[in-house]
């Protein structure tokens, strides 16, 4: 992974030029290497962000729960951190991952973005690839 880490892993001076929000956070879209699809779009705080550059897994912040959330840790469905940017005003994170299982989205479909906007109504572009009930058992 091409990451600050790499060539400061002992310091965390490159957490400091991200810009967080009055609550802590920054925007993190997750983009699917190789196809440049958008996967998902979620939150990070600063811990969130540095156990992802270590981890070389994504981890966000979960605003609804109010705590750190491992992407797949209940599905399996990882993503596997290829690379980080952040964009030129530092208030938005972008990773290039890897998605294990080929399931980005908690509805069990491949990305987040399967609804498309025809004519006034929201359109649904793209199939449950698995039932959510059986993803996330408890």
């Amino acid at each position: 992974m091409s990451t600050p880490a790499n060539s400061a892993s002992s310091s965390s001076s490159w957490l400091d030029e991200v810009v967080f929000d009055d609550r802590g956070l920054v925007p993190a879209i997750a983009q699917e290497v190789g196809s440049g699809s958008v996967l998902m779009v979620a939150w990070m705080n600063r811990e969130a962000l540095e156990l992802t550059v270590s981890s070389g897994y994504a981890v966000y912040f979960s605003r609804s729960r109010g705590k750190l959330w491992k992407k797949g840790e209940e599905s399996g469905h990882r993503q596997r951190v290829v690379d980080v940017r952040l964009d030129c005003d530092g208030d938005v994170v972008l990773l290039t991952v890897e998605q294990q299982g080929g399931i980005a989205c908690h509805t069990g479909r491949h990305d987040c973005f399967f609804r498309k906007l025809e004519d006034g109504a929201w359109i649904v572009t793209a199939p449950v690839l698995r039932d959510p009930a059986e993803i996330y058992r408890k």
